[in-house]
């Protein structure tokens, strides 16, 4: 598994809900994709993924996700990957 981690400067709630509305993952869900929150920051707005591999999150990102975040205006994220050591679920 891998960890990404999109932190977004300047980006904002509206933005990432036009882009979450296009991606509309409740009806076509992104293959690979464990899990997903996101929320803002003191710089403006983050998102934190884990996903199956890294195939798996570069196939979403080239077909779908690339397209989403240019249509809502989203600043160009600064993405760090990582490996996934531990995961907790609740």
């Amino acid at each position: 598994m891998i960890g990404i981690v999109f932190d977004i400067p300047g980006g904002t709630q509206e933005q990432y809900d036009k882009a979450m509305v296009e991606l509309n993952l409740g009806s076509n869900p992104a293959k690979g994709l464990v899990s997903h929150v996101a929320g803002p920051n003191e710089n403006g707005w983050s998102v934190v993924d884990v996903w199956e591999s890294a195939e798996d999150f570069q196939n979403f990102l080239t077909t779908r996700l690339g397209a989403a975040i240019q249509n809502a205006g989203i600043p160009e994220p600064k993405i760090a990957r990582f490996t996934v050591y531990n995961q907790v679920k609740a």
